[in-house]
């Protein structure tokens, strides 16, 4: 897989020339709409040739595994098929091997480097004896190069149908996920979600649910309530039964525990109740994780903060999601909402704290739109990636990016005059992110949130991870 910037004059034939790849295999990897149109900066997507294949109605794994050259073992193993007898039209297929015809002058170091694998990887997938002795004309089989195994969790607030529909395309791509949430009253109770076919699908095709609980009041965190249940013994013994309850009823194999805007005060009574939440769950098999917020030192104020102690919870707990994105935030000043500056100074501080196989990093999935000059008290629009550059498209301006942050952006005026500033993610500043997982040698990823449209997300993350299975 490579990422195209789009250039003046481009158009789709063009780059699939270039790449060697059909019209039809960027449309798909993109999720493009129009292919007559692009726009002057928009990050495209080059699948390596019959590197992903799209299930068509009537397709078998065989005949997918015929048509392209490859085993069917080799397929189920890409793509963590548990029943290869289930295919979904629609489904992405990762085809983990291509093939290459030797031209004059060609080494193996220089085809491997052109590929992204390993002169080891193709000798050993083409059963050379001399790695120094390979000739012009030959067909060599070009292996996928190999990729870090992690997690991958996505949270979705989307209930009852309506989330499944969004979970169910996606499955090859988590491991868990985790309808957003379960609110805890101030008696210890759960809050209902309406989860039960989230969950049904993801155990259908092998993602794990978890339980997200929140100390929401309405739609917002409340302190209050956090005081109140870390405060009281007897709440949390109600909270920790209710949290088995449900996960044995429903299905979860784990909690994720989101308390945010906690009162720097509890930050032990905090840790405290992390404790207790372990020792009831783990002895039944159940993960405990939590989500935290981005810090760069362990004195940093502000409520946000301080009451998320980096040190205690990655010994407690099994995993913690960081939730480094909202930088750009809805009521803030225009900036990229992850930029990936300020995303590792979070993940330098937070591998001193925490062991790196238990940090999972936060990513978005969206972006936003802020009127300009920005105002105090105004709020930006949440927008999807392809919405981004549906807009960037329609009013006719080109998409920079921001080398710093890792970020794309354009401003536009609308109809009425109104000046607007964008920054949203697409496939280079997602590459970005996974270089930065693998870089810091970290458990995964965590997506927030499913139902935005971003549809070359997922080729990317296909040829930068494998994701494990639980």
């Amino acid at each position: 897989m490579k990422i195209y910037a789009v250039k003046s004059g481009d158009t789709l034939w063009r780059i699939s020339q270039m790449y060697g790849v059909t019209i039809n295999q960027i449309i798909t990897a993109n999720g493009l709409d129009n292919p007559n149109r692009l726009v002057l900066g928009e990050a495209l997507v080059i699948p390596a040739p019959y590197q992903q294949y799209v299930v068509q109605s009537g397709d078998t794994l065989w005949a997918i595994s015929q048509r392209l050259g490859v085993t069917m073992q080799e397929i189920i193993h890409a793509n963590q098929l548990d029943d290869p007898s289930k295919l979904y039209v629609g489904q992405v297929l990762t085809i983990p091997v291509l093939y290459h015809t030797v031209q004059s002058g060609e080494t193996l170091w220089a085809i491997a480097n052109r590929y992204g694998t390993t002169v080891q990887a193709i000798v050993q997938s083409n059963n050379i004896q001399n790695a120094g002795m390979i000739y012009v004309g030959q067909r060599l089989r070009i292996p996928e190069a190999p990729k870090p195994v992690i997690e991958v969790n996505a949270y979705v607030t989307d209930m009852e149908q309506a989330g499944a529909n969004l979970v169910a395309p996606l499955t090859p791509y988590f491991t868990y996920v985790s309808p957003f949430s379960h609110s805890v009253g101030e008696d210890g109770s759960l809050a209902p979600l309406k989860d039960e076919a989230i969950i049904r699908t993801a155990r259908e095709r092998n993602v794990a649910p978890l339980l997200a609980i929140t100390n929401f009041v309405g739609s917002k965190f409340s302190a209050e309530r956090a005081a109140l249940v870390l405060g009281t013994p007897e709440i949390q013994d109600k909270l920790i039964a209710n949290i088995l309850t449900m996960l044995k009823e429903k299905g979860y194999i784990g909690v994720n525990i989101d308390f945010e805007y906690v009162n720097p005060s509890d930050r032990e009574n905090y840790n405290n109740f992390l404790r207790k939440v372990v020792a009831k769950l783990r002895p039944q098999g159940y993960s405990v994780s939590t989500a935290l917020a981005p810090k760069i030192s362990a004195g940093q104020k502000g409520q946000l903060y301080e009451a998320h102690d980096y040190a205690a919870h990655g010994q407690i707990v099994d995993f913690v999601v960081i939730m480094t994105y909202e930088w750009g935030w809805i009521g803030g000043r225009p900036w990229a909402v992850a930029p990936i500056s300020e995303v590792r100074k979070v993940l330098d501080y937070a591998v001193t704290e925490i062991p790196r196989n238990k940090i999972v990093m936060g990513v978005p999935l969206y972006g936003y739109d802020w009127k300009i000059p920005w105002k105090q008290g105004t709020l930006a629009r949440i927008i999807s990636p392809k919405e981004a550059v549906d807009i960037a498209a329609k009013y006719g301006v080109a998409i920079s990016y921001d080398e710093t942050y890792q970020s794309p952006f354009f401003r536009y005026t609308d109809e009425t005059g109104q000046q607007h500033e964008v920054w949203f993610e697409d496939a280079r500043s997602m590459q970005a992110k996974y270089d930065t997982v693998k870089a810091y040698n970290l458990r995964g990823i965590s997506y927030w949130v499913l139902g935005t449209a971003f549809p070359q997300n997922w080729p990317v993350q296909a040829a930068n991870i494998t994701v494990k299975k639980v």
